[in-house]
Order: C-alpha cells, then sequence, then structure tokens
C-alpha cells in the first residue's frame, strides 16, 4: 500500500551509513551474480536456509552438510547468515533495499557502523531461526534481506515513531506521513499474514523474528544517550 522514498531525520552522529551502503551494494552484487552466471537455483540449495536440513544437520553442528558454487563447503547453520544476501527476482532485491536505504541509515546512526552491522547479522539470523522452527519439516528454501530489514524498521519505529517519512500511496501518490504510521501499518500486516493460511513464497514467520530481534537489540545495542521514541 505505502512505498517509503525517503524521510527528514538527518544524521546526528555518524557522516555517512557507510554498513548500509555496504549492504546494499553486496546485496545488489551477489544479484548480479546470480544473474549473469544463471546459478541461482545452485546458489539457492547451497546458501539458502531450508528448514528440514538445518535441523537435520544439527544448528550447532560443524559438519560440512552443503557443497557452494565452487567446491566450497559450509556448515548448514551458516546458512543462517548466508541466506540474506540472496533474492529471487529484482522485485525482491529492490523492496529490501529501499526500505535498507530509507530507515537504515538512522538506525546506523543510533548504534555506530559496527554494532549495527552485528544487529543487522542478528536480526537476520533470528528471522531465519523463527522461521525454521515454525517450519521445521519444510524442505523450501528461504532467501532475502527481509527479516534482517524487518530488524531495522522495528529499531527505526522505536527510536523515530514520530518522524516525517515519504511514501508512495498505492505506489503512485506522494505523501508525507509520520513513521509511527507507515511502519506501524507495515508491522500489523506482517502479524495478520501470520494468523491467515499461509499462501505464496513470502516468509512471513521470517519477518516476525525480524522485527522481535530488533525491538529488543535496539534497546541495548544503541549507544548511550540515544533515547527512544524520541520523536
Amino acid at each position: 500500500m505505502f512505498v517509503p522514498i525517503g524521510d527528514d531525520n538527518p544524521l546526528k552522529s555518524i557522516r555517512f551509513q557507510y554498513v548500509t551502503v555496504a549492504l546494499i551494494i553486496v546485496n545488489a552484487l551477489v544479484f548480479l551474480l546470480q544473474s549473469a552466471t544463471g546459478s541461482s537455483d545452485a546458489l539457492s540449495a547451497d546458501f539458502a536456509v531450508v528448514p528440514r536440513e538445518l535441523f537435520q544437520a544439527g544448528i550447532f553442528s560443524a559438519g560440512d552438510t552443503a557443497i557452494a558454487v565452487g567446491g566450497l563447503h559450509i556448515a548448514e547453520p551458516i546458512t543462517l547468515v548466508t541466506y540474506m544476501f540472496l533474492h529471487g527476482d529484482p522485485m525482491h532485491l529492490i523492496g529490501n533495499l529501499l526500505f535498507l536505504w530509507v530507515f537504515g541509515d538512522n538506525v546506523e546512526d543510533a548504534l555506530g557502523h559496527g554494532r549495527y552491522l552485528l544487529f543487522y547479522l542478528a536480526c537476520g539470523v533470528a528471522a531465519g531461526l523463527l522461521h525454521a522452527v515454525v517450519i521445521p519439516d519444510s524442505s523450501d528454501a528461504l532467501i532475502g534481506a527481509s527479516g534482517a530489514v524487518s530488524g531495522v524498521i522495528a529499531a527505526y519505529l522505536m527510536l523515530h515513531p514520530r518522524v516525517g517519512v515519504w511514501v508512495l500511496a498505492f505506489k503512485i501518490i506522494p505523501l508525507k506521513i509520520t513513521a509511527a504510521f507507515v511502519l506501524g501499518l507495515w508491522i500489523l500486516t506482517q502479524v495478520i499474514m501470520v494468523a491467515l493460511p499461509q499462501v505464496g513464497l513470502t516468509a512471513w514467520w521470517a519477518h516476525i523474528g525480524g522485527l522481535c530481534a530488533g525491538a529488543a537489540l535496539v534497546i541495548v545495542m544503541r549507544r548511550r544517550g540515544v533515547p527512544l521514541f524520541a520523536e
């Protein structure tokens, strides 16, 4: 319903959102690699989270349980990190990176570069884990940055609920509304979707896992003196 395109929220502690931009570049480069080599299915098979395989291997197992492109062996639990850098199609990629671009810089500003990177990865891991726990017998591959980006969205909402966000309503009408409204509506949609019969390929429980992790982690990982619900 709403597509975020920008916000009125200047950086306060950092000069530039280096980690956010680096994450966007890495995700884009991986997708270009998938497209250029035609190896999207192979990469998904090796680097995606597959709940059945994850639990069969043992989440904390150190054994080599997957073979990646080029003969590189990785332990199945490592897919909890690698899956978040793969995307199924251009719109999947663009949607995630747009949310990351609009909201990631201020979360990075509140946490600092290093802690923000750890925060992002932790949210992605939590998202993958919850998805796997909810459907442990699934053989479907989970890919995408949605879980990690959901953590960023939760953190932004807790930090800046009253900031004005520019969105495209119904993808064509520019509007300026509060972060609490647009992100709160997005979060409500995720909660509703997990309560409905699961259809399609969207991993709604991964979004919930990322949201919960982001809301909890921003409380303890933000810079000293950075308030919650400040603006």
